[in-house]
Order: structure tokens, then sequence, then C-alpha cells
């Protein structure tokens, strides 16, 4: 206890004549040093009126839920899984809680701390009061916000509420992008994997007719060879997409929290085509876009978190005031436990002297930190408009590639057909139904490979958007009860 001492219950009612003091340190309060504010979005960067490269006129992307665009029953089973058991999200989650108790904790300071203790004792010896000693003693301090230092570690902490919220959002939108694109990948996998056992199975009917001719001396044993060499070429590319086909289903089953094995069967069981998804996307302005960006809305409240503590930082050079207090009584006995009370309360004033530049020091990392954190925010717009400008263009030529292929593709299948009937007439040599089967091969996969990335272009334009997250609703409602 500080400056201890001792005063009946009349004092106690005359000690009241220093509320007016502790009147005047709650207004001082008021006296928050000036802080730096954070520039808006548009004093940030210079932001374009529309996109420079893109039309946007076109669908509108339901960006909640944009995954259902692609009509595909399993991403949209494996989205809803893995935003329910990704361990990703777990651990997001985690942290956001733990920004959420510090928030409660930051605005504990503004009221005073309060400790009770109680005891009961017994002396021995030969001089010694038998009776049992009771005491009973409280404590009580508070610190005044007199340079805003506990109202600007609130604002800090309420920016990493913030921060963590739009970071749990962020991992979200990617997590749902990833699956989508993983399955999209697996599909075309999948795909590419059927086309190559129907051309093996056309392989071999290959191989068996150049035998029966050679076996007929219509041909040399030169047929039978290159027909050999294009199955074995052919059968070499089976192991590697069943191979990458495991990989995907295995990391599906990793985003959506479950061990390897249950996805690549249903994948198996369940085969569909890629889907078609729409080419020409409207798109908000530029502005609009970047405030549907978590990420961005992750490094803007970083951005104030910094601020704030440098400005706590400042606040060191200040004055600190702090009112302690405490009031205790002891006596044999119960009944007469409260005659007696002994009590102080102390106001003291703290101000740093010297301490060989370590404040300065800290004031000059914590205004180096917000330098970089105003930094990585205005990189997180950059990147933002980059990654809109790049798929909605790539979501555009993939669809040009797609229809060349397409064509490509009706043209190798036709000719496919007269080559084989042409060779089984004698009409042309073996090398030309290898060639044009070849092409074939090289035609479809092409075609299956465009239109997966055609999907995926969508998937990844849709993200940039800022689609695949909800509004962190346990931030919004944590920050918005403390007056300030």
């Amino acid at each position: 206890m500080i400056g201890k001492f001792k005063f009946t219950r009349a004092k106690l009612v005359r000690g009241a004549a220093a509320l007016p003091a502790f009147t005047l340190l709650i207004a001082l309060q008021a006296c928050a040093l000036p802080k730096a504010d954070a520039p808006t979005l548009e004093q940030a960067i210079p932001l374009p009126e529309r996109w420079s490269i893109y039309e946007s006129a076109g669908t509108e992307i339901a960006l909640g839920s944009y995954w259902l665009m692609l009509d595909d029953p399993l991403i949209d089973d494996f989205v809803g899984r893995a935003r329910t058991g990704n361990f990703d999200l777990a651990q997001a989650d985690a942290r956001l809680r733990v920004a959420r108790a510090g928030l409660r904790e930051a605005r504990g300071a503004r009221l005073p701390s309060a400790n009770a203790s109680g005891g009961i004792g017994r002396d021995f010896g030969d001089f010694a009061n038998d009776d049992l000693q009771f005491t009973l003693n409280g404590d009580l301090a508070w610190e005044t916000d007199l340079f805003g230092r506990i109202s600007g570690s609130i604002a800090a902490s309420r920016a990493d509420l913030r921060a963590a919220g739009y970071s749990a959002a962020d991992l979200e939108r990617v997590i749902v992008a990833t699956v989508a694109t993983q399955t999209i990948t697996a599909r075309s996998l999948a795909a590419q994997l059927e086309i190559a056992r129907e051309s093996l199975a056309n392989q071999d009917d290959n191989l068996l007719i150049a035998q029966w001719r050679a076996q007929a001396g219509l041909v040399s044993s030169l047929d039978v060879e290159q027909a050999r060499t294009q199955r074995a070429q052919t059968a070499s590319t089976i192991p590697l997409l069943e191979s990458d086909l495991v990989a995907r289903a295995n990391a599906i089953s990793t985003l959506i929290g479950e061990p390897p094995g249950a996805v690549y069967r249903t994948l198996m069981a369940e085969p569909r085509g890629l889907p078609a998804v729409p080419v020409n996307v409207a798109l908000n302005v530029p502005a609009d876009t970047l405030r549907m960006r978590p990420d961005v809305g992750a490094a803007e409240a970083q951005l104030a978190s910094d601020l704030e503590r440098a400005g706590i930082a400042r606040a060191q050079l200040y004055p600190l005031v702090r009112l302690t207090g405490s009031v205790g009584t002891s006596a044999f006995g119960i009944d007469n436990l409260f005659d007696v009370i002994t009590g102080n309360v102390f106001a003291s004033v703290g101000q740093l002297l010297f301490d060989g530049g370590r404040t300065r020091a800290q004031i000059e990392r914590s205004e180096a930190i917000a330098d970089g954190s105003l930094a990585a925010w205005r990189q997180s717009i950059l990147v933002a408009l980059e990654d809109v400008e790049t798929a909605a263009v790539d979501l555009r030529t993939s669809n040009d590639r797609v229809t060349a292929l397409i064509e490509a593709s009706d043209g190798a299948r036709g000719a496919a057909v007269l080559a084989r009937s042409q060779y089984e007439a004698g009409l042309i040599d073996f090398q030309v139904l290898l060639t044009v089967e070849s092409q074939l091969l090289s035609a479809r996969t092409n075609e299956v490979s465009a239109e997966a990335a055609r999907a995926t272009a969508f998937v990844r334009l849709a993200r940039a958007l800022g689609g695949g997250w909800q509004v962190p609703e346990d931030a919004q409602t944590q920050i918005g009860n403390d007056g300030q």
C-alpha cells in the first residue's frame, strides 16, 4: 500500500473533498495527442475511373456464390465442405478470436482495477492473544487516459480485429477459388484420361490392321513398328494423367479437411464435362471493386492499427497520471471488524526524463512500421487492379481459343475417319494415318485443356473481383460498442 495511514469513518467522509481533483483528471482525458490518420482509398493511389482494357458490359456475377454459375454439383459440395472443414480457416478463426479478446482487454483498461483480499489468523506464544484475528483489504487503481494512450490502444485493437476479420475472409476467398480450380483441373484430367484411353483402343486396332496387312504382304514391317511406337507413346501418357488426377483429388481432400481417397472415388464415379461459363462479365468501377477485396481491407486496417500504435509510442513522452487507493480493516472478532478502517488515496504523476533514447527509438520504429503498412496497402491496391485486368482479358482470350480448338477437333475427327477408311482401302500409307490420328488426339486434348483454362479464368476473375467470402459479422459487431 502506497502512503498508507489510518483514519476513522468520519475522516473518510472528509476525504470526499478530493473529488474535484478527480473530476479535473477525468476532464483532462480529452487532451489526446494529435495523430496521423490513414488516407482514403482515393488518396492512397490515383484510381482509374474505368478499366483500361476490358469492356465491362455483360453478365453480373453473384460474388457471394459465383461457383454455382459453373453448374457442377461437386464444386458446390466441395466448396461447402471446405468452408466448414478447412483447417487453415479454423486457424484464421482462432486468430479472429484472439483479436476479439485483445479488443476486450484494451477496453478494460478504461475502467479501474479492483482487488480484494481477506484472511484469518491467530497468534501463538505466552503473551499472545488467543482470539482469532480477521482482516479484510481492498485495492483500487485507475490510470487516466490523459494523452490518449488507452483510447489509442482501443483503436489499435479495433483495427487489429478488423484486419483479422478481413484476413480470414481473404483466406476464405482464396480457398473457395482454389477448391473450384482444383476440381476443374481434376475434371480436365479425367477427360484427358478418357481421350487417351479411347485413342489407345483405336491404336490397338491400327496395330492389328498393320500386322494383318504386313502378314498379307501388302505393306512392310515398317507400318507395324510405327503403329507400335504410336501406341506405346499414347500408353505412356496414361500413368502420368492418372497420377496427376490422384494428386488433384488429394489436394481437394486436404482443402475440405478430409483424408485422401473419398474425393478421388467421387470424381471417378461422377464424371462430368467441363463447365461453360459466361465470357462477357459486367465489372464494377475500380474503386467499388477494391472495396470488395478483403486483402485490400486487411491492409488498410493494418495501417490504421500501426498508425494508432505510433501515437501510443509518442504518448510515452507525456505525463502519465495514476490514481491508487486502498481500504482495509483488521479486528479480533467479526462483530467489530468494521470499527476501525484503514485506507489511502494516492494520485501520482510520472514524466519520462531520460531513458537513453529508448522511447525515441520506439517511436521511430513504430513510425517506420506504419510507413511500411502504407506501402503494403498501396501495393495491395495495385495487385487487385492487376488481378482484375489480367483475369478479365484471360477469360475473353481463353474463350477465343476454345472456339478455335472446337473447330480444329471437328476437322481432326473428320480427317481421322477418312484416313482410316483410305488406309484400309490401300489408298494412303500408314504414316499419313498416324499423323492424322496424332493430330486428332492433340486437338481433343487441347480442346479439353482450353475449356478448363476458360473455366479457371472465370474463377480467377470472380476471385479478383472479391468473390468467395462473406462479411465477417463478428468483426463488425465487436468493434462498434465502445463509443468511439
